[in-house]
């Protein structure tokens, strides 16, 4: 209130007691409101008392200087992508910090593939550890999409080297990072040829493979020109010669050249029934390395049933049964800070639930309130933290599956209360309806349906009788399904994910006990393997993480690792 009375004060050039001068422009201000906004100006103005008179503000541009007065007067900060850098400098020159960190948040929401290597760079004239945190974690995330970038080329080796080098650099494959190398070399070469081996050091050359060695790296000019790297490839064929024969590696053989990155994603799996309890762990799984990790971070109840998603950095479990009791409360944890936190309720009570995400919203479908089964459906909003009611589905479904193609959500299977179903459902959000879609070939309750490929999987499941390993696959254009290869074990209530092209089959129950591999398809060689990785879990339920800054300490650190998993070699499902 005070600042806005002075502002129309100041706007009037009524009251005002000096006046700020750059490049022959004045700006007739009240001492007061710019003491308050900065130490520069408490020095400024200390033991000035003289009304009217002029300061004159050295380096300052009288654009910048007009924003730097309506943010000391308003609170508020216009800040534009032309002129945020000058005012952040300007900004940091006058230790003015509530500029400081609008305009690093501003920056931040800028931050693209062109642009985060200079952002970074920023950083160093201009200091926010924010910032710059921020902008390194968005080139280890998007460094392939980064290399074609101009801003790429201006790295320092030193740089180059420290980026490389992280075993958090998101590449799909590993040939990436060579071939960004001998990019930014390209750039300078005379200059930058002599950096070869240093960099080369950094490539992960044992995650590749001996075919591309042989044909892509030993044969390069720069490679075949250093001593160094021919040494480096030397101990990268030999491991890769290791790995294929599966003998142990030889004592003293550095890993590094084959230690896996952290991944772009992995398999977040909570709650459940494990040992014959309802459970509050969190279990990640690595699937580059086959690996689970029991994390920190447990429910604050023990709960199965339930559904789990993520979206927009939380992991979010909806519903559930809690010690016989169906919930309709809904928990999300915060997976950069480690913090729970409870948030609006759904309107019914949601055991055995079906949860999906589609276009920013949480979806939440059928289940049982323990009397009856659910036909009703609702989304959550986390902008506004309410569930809205949708359309009801034309059946009663509890322990069902839905998943999301083309903008559209599809319900498979479940239970009446009365008979396991063979129907399926897709509900539209433009016109809020359900429409009846072809069924599937049997009945199935437990059963859980992926979309990859704009393909429909329903994978598993109980048929009333029997826990089932069948599977197949729906295609939206012809409104048909098709056999696939089945699973190695028949199972129901598991967790299924899609990452990395390949479809994640994890713990589930077979009638007596649960299952304790994983099962991995590959769509386009219509082909299972099953993994060695341990969780013995069901009625848990699942979700994919990605694009969270510290992705490390939710899996094996790298450093705990053997030499290689043998097992998981290059060429897996190749």
């Amino acid at each position: 209130m005070r600042g806005t009375l002075y502002n129309e004060l100041r706007r009037a050039g009524l009251f005002c007691d000096a006046i700020l001068k750059v490049e022959e422009v004045e700006f007739p201000i009240h001492r007061t409101i710019l003491y308050e906004c900065s130490p520069y100006f408490q020095a400024l103005f200390k033991d000035r008392t003289t009304t009217g008179q002029i300061f004159h503000i050295p380096l300052v541009s009288p654009d910048i200087l007009r924003v730097i007065i309506e943010f000391a007067y308003t609170g508020s900060v216009a800040s534009t992508e032309d002129n945020v850098q000058e005012l952040m400098m300007t900004a940091d020159m006058l230790n003015i910090v509530g500029i400081i960190q609008a305009c690093c948040h501003f920056i931040g929401e800028l931050l693209c593939p062109q642009n985060c290597v200079g952002i970074w760079k920023f950083t160093n004239i201009c200091e926010s550890s924010e910032l710059r945190c921020k902008a390194f974690h968005y080139i280890i995330q998007h460094f392939e999409e980064v290399v074609p970038a101009e801003e790429f080329l201006q790295l320092s080796v030193k740089e180059l080297t420290v980026f490389i080098g992280k075993d958090e650099l998101n590449v799909r494959i590993e040939s990436s990072v060579f071939e960004a190398i001998l990019r930014w070399i390209g750039h300078i070469p005379r200059e930058r040829e002599q950096h070869i081996a240093v960099l080369l050091s950094q490539v992960r050359l044992g995650l590749t493979s001996r075919l591309y060695i042989l044909t892509q790296v030993i044969t390069n000019k720069l490679v075949l020109s250093s001593t160094e790297c021919k040494l480096i490839t030397e101990h990268s064929m030999c491991m890769l010669w290791h790995i294929s024969t599966i003998e142990p590696l030889p004592c003293g053989l550095s890993n590094t050249l084959a230690r896996p990155r952290v991944p772009h994603s992995f398999l977040l799996v909570t709650g459940g029934w494990s040992e014959g309890v309802e459970s509050c762990d969190i279990v990640s799984y690595d699937s580059v390395v086959d690996h689970c990790t029991n994390i920190s971070d447990k429910l604050q109840n023990p709960l199965a049933y339930h559904g789990t998603v993520f979206l927009n950095g939380y992991v979010y479990c909806v519903g559930g049964i809690q010690r016989e009791h169906y919930c309709n409360n809904v928990v999300r944890l915060d997976l950069r800070t480690h913090v729970w936190q409870e948030v609006a309720p759904m309107h019914f009570h949601r055991g055995y639930v079906s949860v999906t995400v589609l276009n920013g919203f949480i979806y939440a479908f059928g289940g049982s309130n323990g009397l009856v089964e659910l036909n009703t459906g609702e989304r959550y909003c986390p902008e506004t933290n309410q569930w809205t009611p949708i359309a009801p589905m034309h059946l009663p479904r509890s322990d069902a599956s839905c998943t999301v193609l083309h903008g559209k959500i599809y319900m498979c299977g479940g239970f009446t209360g009365t008979e396991c179903l063979q129907s399926s459902e897709c509900y539209d959000p433009e016109t809020d309806c359900w429409t009846m879609i072809s069924p599937m070939s049997c009945v199935r309750r437990g059963l859980r349906v992926v979309e990859y490929n704009e393909i429909i999987y329903a994978i598993g499941g109980f048929d009333g009788i029997q826990c089932l390993s069948n599977v197949e696959a729906y295609a939206p254009g012809s409104n048909s399904w098709h056999p696939v290869s089945p699973m190695s074990s028949d199972r129901s209530n598991f967790c299924l994910e899609v990452m990395e092209n390949l479809l994640y089959v994890i713990g589930g129950f077979i009638g007596i006990s649960n299952v304790d591999h994983i099962d991995v398809y590959c769509p386009s060689s219509d082909l299972w393997v099953a993994r060695k990785a341990f969780m013995s879990r069901s009625y848990a339920s699942s979700c994919v993480v990605s694009g969270i800054p510290n992705m490390a300490e939710f899996i094996i650190s790298r450093y705990s690792l053997p030499h290689f998993n043998e097992d998981l070699g290059p060429g897996f499902f190749s």
